[in-house]
């Protein structure tokens, strides 16, 4: 049983501004597979070791950037009492129906304060993982690209922080990893929280734009996997922003990089494991830089100032 009835992050549609170029890099370079088309246009992947039919979703659009980040809970009676917990705590809910994205149930949509959309559901079609469930093999050989395992996390940038890390809080049962303090030690500029025993599910930081998107990150098993995701951008001439290195926050080994439109992504490996005994890791503003970069102690502007 997950510890707060939300199981984990369970997709996240992107805006591309060139489908065919796009399917492309998410195909073949980032090694995601293809699971379906909609007659609206939108191409669903998942990530190989991931047993629900998708977790990104890609619609054409005249700009990059983020439609909705989902989570999927334990049962549609999860659903019912969370949306139901949603409207005492004043957000607004609207019901997506079944089938209305592919091979997925209902969803409940709403906005958080930072004005992102996110979806909680409970059913997704399971396809498997291609290794079948009796006397498995270790992995599939069938893969392509970078090849993440599965999609791991979001992080939002946005005015009121402190509101939607809240919400998730005091509605979903979220709870906080660490955070990053302003100069006068008590206004949060970022925000880590998680609902399993990962370092983090969602990340948040203060920023004058509110519902923009930084990253959507893809986990890798290992250190040498990032090393050889690194390979593969520069072979295909992915635009790098930093990396491969190690953050301070959560501990994870990372590269973060675009895809063709702008859009930043993360693969990343490590990180410790987190459960509800544990403290809150707090940083200073003056350790931002070795708490983002570890090993260069210094922030790369182009990394706090473009969002899509």
């Amino acid at each position: 049983m997950p510890m707060t009835g939300v199981l984990r992050p369970g997709h996240a549609q992107l805006r591309v501004l060139d489908m065919e170029e796009s399917v492309h890099f998410y195909t073949n370079v980032l090694g995601l597979k293809e699971t379906g088309r909609d007659k609206s246009g939108r191409v669903y992947f998942k990530a190989w070791d991931e047993r629900d039919h998708n977790s990104v979703i890609l619609r054409q659009a005249d700009r990059a950037g983020m439609d909705f980040f989902g989570f999927k809970v334990e049962s549609k009676e999860v659903l019912e009492n969370l949306d139901k917990a949603l409207k005492a705590y004043g957000v607004t809910t609207e019901r997506m129906p079944a089938g209305e994205m592919m091979e997925t149930g209902e969803r409940v949509r709403f906005k958080a304060p930072t004005g992102h959309t996110f979806e909680l559901y409970a059913e997704k079609n399971h396809v498997g993982n291609g290794l079948g469930d009796f006397a498995p093999e270790a992995w599939n050989p069938d893969q392509k690209g970078i090849s993440p395992v599965r999609m791991d996390h979001a992080l939002i940038y946005g005015k009121d922080i402190d509101g939607t890390r809240k919400l998730f809080e005091e509605v979903f049962g979220f709870r906080v990893t660490e955070r990053v303090k302003l100069e006068d030690k008590t206004t949060d500029l970022a925000a880590f929280i998680t609902c399993s025993t990962k370092a983090h599910d969602l990340a948040m930081v203060r920023h004058g734009e509110d519902d923009k998107l930084h990253h959507v990150s893809f986990r890798l098993d290992s250190w040498e996997q990032v090393l050889r995701a690194a390979d593969i951008m520069t072979m295909n001439r992915v635009s790098i922003d930093i990396g491969p290195t190690r953050h301070g926050i959560t501990r994870g080994a990372t590269i973060y990089f675009f895809d063709p439109s702008g859009n930043r992504l993360e693969t990343f490996c490590g990180g410790y494991e987190w459960y509800p005994d544990m403290h809150e890791i707090t940083w200073p503003v003056e350790e931002v830089g070795r708490a983002i970069f570890y090993h260069d102690r210094k922030l790369n502007e182009a990394f706090l100032a473009v969002v899509t």
